[in-house]
């Protein structure tokens, strides 16, 4: 028997058609390095719409995929909801990837044009001269600086469309956003959301007990838009109609505490090191936040050093955990914690908030041990944590390979996370199956790493490590062993590197040794050369 409900579909247009509805005064803001911008729900919905008319004119069809290379900012959000709207897929590329990886992205996905801030093009046009991009459609957004041939001004593309738009998306699991994650080794894969996952995501991160942001809260997410959806803040502000502000290209500690008083940001959200450098900088002025109250972390594991110093300031912390798989949020560790622990003892209650916390409605969970059963929830036994559900995908994109071992044969996605989880069903993760490093919330492959490494004529062997580093939780150390009779210097490596990885995979240290220690099998014993140099960047 059905019911007799509707069937609506769950689309991003009606997220933005909500809004401009409830909230159409409600503000939007955008402060970067050029200056500062605002305007209200009702005129970003015009804008939007605008954009969305523009992209069907220059010939983008339903799912064609179009790349953003930008920072966050108003014609970045503009571009989340339009081209999802116009039935194309938003592709946010990572503008921290080597020219390279970039232009593999590009390419892997097909896209028909990319829009990009005028301050990247720099970044962007050595990505361009890696591969054929001549069909390439290429927009710059914001004052021309350095300025790429061919490339048409976003401003003037929107200037003379109409400020209304018929959405022709109708099947709520048509794609609608597309994000590439390199996660341990091999090319970048990419993650394909739907409308349907990005709606009910942002509806779980709305909740009181998720994120929990409010109408009257103003939310400043420091997280890159080109990173997961910006963790999915860009729907769920919008879906519940809070003010949203966007730093643009500023990351620096001084300036953002300076904007979050200016824009009496309530809420915000970002990597470990963000929050290490804003609380080093309040330690040297004794300066206190004038509104901001809730930070979240997420990207790497929070410390209980950090995470006191952030009590210390007043603000209420919340950890969240997340893939790119994942879409990304799954669970949520909150310093109010669950009820059954408000009456344990104040080191109790740190240990469990340090802890990635409780998986969110709408995902299901698993830790599974080598027998294949899952681990008893006593906290200690260790197992692969495992997903489904609505916002967690089933695959990769343009890839049978990587998708078919994502996986359980019973339909379960691997993490590759090694966690256990106690008797209140808080997971911790300990570890991962495979050895990347995560550095400041980004991935770094140790196998790509020591594979560019091992190019070196003068390498024999080389193994990387990541080891704990006071400002970016972990750094990449590399451990080589060189061809006989041959001289070859820490720098003189680095130096080799420089024009082959990404700048921020450049190992922090290179250590020489004759023969790295390996297993009866070959492998190299990275757990031994961690427990050995662990306190090398300390």
């Amino acid at each position: 028997m059905l019911s007799t409900m509707m069937q609506v579909p769950l689309t991003i247009g009606t997220i933005i058609e909500h809004a401009s509805r409830c909230y159409p005064t409600q503000k939007i803001v955008s402060v970067s390095s050029s200056g500062r911008f605002e305007y209200t729900i009702a005129e970003f919905a015009a804008r939007v719409a605008k954009l969305a008319n523009a992209l069907t004119k220059m010939g983008i069809k339903p799912g064609d995929r179009v790349a953003s290379f930008a920072w966050n900012s108003h014609r970045h959000l503009e571009l989340y909801y339009a081209v999802p709207m116009a039935g194309a897929v938003l592709h946010t590329v990572n503008i921290r990837l080597f020219a390279a990886q970039i232009a593999y992205v590009l390419k892997h996905a097909d896209d028909k044009a990319i829009f990009f801030d005028s301050s990247l093009s720099a970044v962007l046009k050595p990505a361009l001269a890696e591969a054929d991009f001549s069909k390439l459609r290429l927009i710059v957004m914001g004052d021309a600086q350095d300025i790429i041939v061919g490339a048409a001004d976003y401003e003037e593309l929107i200037k003379s469309e109409s400020d209304k738009f018929d959405s022709p998306v109708k099947d709520e699991n048509e794609a609608a956003m597309l994000c590439y994650t390199s996660a341990t080794t091999g090319e970048p894969k990419g993650v394909l959301y739907s409308h349907r996952s990005t709606v009910l995501h942002a509806m779980a991160a709305a909740l009181p007990d998720v994120m929990g942001m409010r109408n009257y809260d103003t939310v400043l997410p420091v997280v890159p838009m080109f990173h997961v959806n910006a963790w999915g803040y860009p729907f769920a502000c919008m879906l519940i109609g809070a003010r949203q502000v966007y730093a643009g290209d500023i990351f620096d500690a001084a300036r953002l505490i300076k904007i979050f008083d200016d824009e009496e940001v309530t809420m915000t959200g970002g990597v470990p090191t963000i929050w290490m450098r804003i609380r080093d900088e309040l330690k040297r002025t004794g300066a206190r936040f004038k509104t901001l109250n809730h930070v979240l972390v997420g990207g790497s594991a929070l410390s209980a050093s950090l995470m006191r110093d952030l009590d210390a300031l007043g603000l209420e912390v919340t950890q969240g955990y997340g893939m790119t798989e994942t879409s990304p949020l799954v669970s949520i560790s909150r310093n109010s914690l669950t009820a059954a622990l408000q009456n344990e003892s104040p080191e109790k209650k740190m240990q469990q908030r340090l802890k990635q916390g409780m998986v969110s409605f709408g995902v299901q969970w698993r830790v599974v041990g080598d027998s294949g059963e899952e681990v008893v929830h006593d906290g200690k036994t260790f197992g692969e944590l495992q997903f489904r559900g609505p916002w967690i995908t089933a695959g990769y994109y343009n890839d049978e390979d990587a998708s078919r071992r994502a996986l359980t044969v019973d339909g379960w996605m691997h993490t590759g996370d090694i966690c256990t989880v106690d008797q209140y069903s808080y997971l911790q993760i300990v570890d991962r199956v495979k050895d990347v490093v995560k550095s400041g919330g980004e991935w770094i492959s140790s196998v790509d790493l020591e594979n560019s490494i091992m190019a070196h004529p003068h390498v024999r062997e080389a193994a990387v490590i990541g080891l704990p580093h006071p400002d970016w939780v972990e750094r990449p150390v590399a451990v080589v062993a060189l061809r006989a009779d041959i001289q070859l210097s820490e720098e003189q490596l680095k130096e080799w590197l420089r024009t082959r990885v990404a700048k921020w995979w450049l190992p922090d240290r290179v250590i020489f040794l004759e023969a790295i220690p390996q297993t009866g099998v070959g492998k190299f014993l990275k757990r031994e050369l961690r427990e050995r140099y662990h306190d090398l960047l300390s």
